[in-house]
């Protein structure tokens, strides 16, 4: 079994939840009393938060390369970055290591197309919706087409993601406007939406949308274990 290397705490809440899946997925994989070989860096999401707000990039890539190598050091396979928004600097990131990145964009795109869907919907941070290095790679690698929410509905899903959902807070209120979001990109064609911030299922599930949801925090996790019991058969 590889040791799957885990950049986390973007925020911890989703960070909580990729290890249990991790895990879970082991178990369902292996039996018995199997669990995952992990490595978790969890750095300090208030400091990310402050520079992906004044737009200091080059010092947010300089945290995560530093978080990969940390990892590499330590023993990991493979690098997991939790959370979409900063696989802006995913390149660097890889660039960094001599172990792959297995990229939460490739995780979910995988499964859209294999369901046979073309057109999705992508909610998460304004950064993730509003950027080309999620979208791009969806439409560039995999040939999918990429819808987005208006202006005033993509500021909306933002301020919900970071003053509550980071936070650990899930209001109804914002459940039902995500929804009614959700709704408008439907019926504008989307097939499927792509929850494209790993705390987005804190709030929406698949019974909260009239078509089917990726969970881009579920897609990657499952991901890693599958690259990481690759080859590998245990008895339980």
């Amino acid at each position: 079994m590889k040791t799957i290397g885990l950049i986390g705490g973007m925020s911890w809440e989703s960070s909580l939840l990729y290890y249990q899946i991790i895990n879970q997925r082991v178990k369902e994989k292996l039996g018995g009393h199997h669990s995952a070989k992990s490595l978790m860096y969890s750095v300090d999401f208030h400091e990310i938060k402050r520079l992906q707000f004044e737009g200091k990039w080059d010092e947010a890539t300089s945290m995560m390369i530093e978080s990969a190598q940390r990892l590499a050091r330590a023993g990991a396979d493979c690098i997991v970055i939790c959370t979409n928004t900063m696989h802006k600097m995913a390149k660097e990131v890889e660039e960094s290591v001599s172990i792959p990145l297995l990229h939460i964009a490739d995780a979910t795109a995988k499964e859209i197309v294999k369901a046979g869907i073309k057109k999705v919907a992508l909610l998460g941070t304004a950064f993730t919706m509003e950027q080309d290095f999620y979208k791009g790679r969806l439409v560039d690698k995999f040939d999918l087409e990429v819808l987005v929410p208006p202006a005033d509905a993509r500021k909306l899903v933002h301020e919900i993601i970071y003053e509550e959902l980071c936070l650990g807070m899930i209001k109804e209120e914002s459940k039902q406007s995500y929804m009614e979001i959700i709704q408008n990109l439907v019926s504008e064609g989307a097939e499927a939406v792509i929850l494209g911030c790993t705390e987005i299922t804190l709030l929406i599930a698949q019974e909260d949308s009239p078509v089917p949801l990726f969970d881009t925090t579920k897609l990657h996790a499952e991901y890693a274990v599958d690259y990481a019991l690759k080859d590998v058969v245990y008895d339980s």
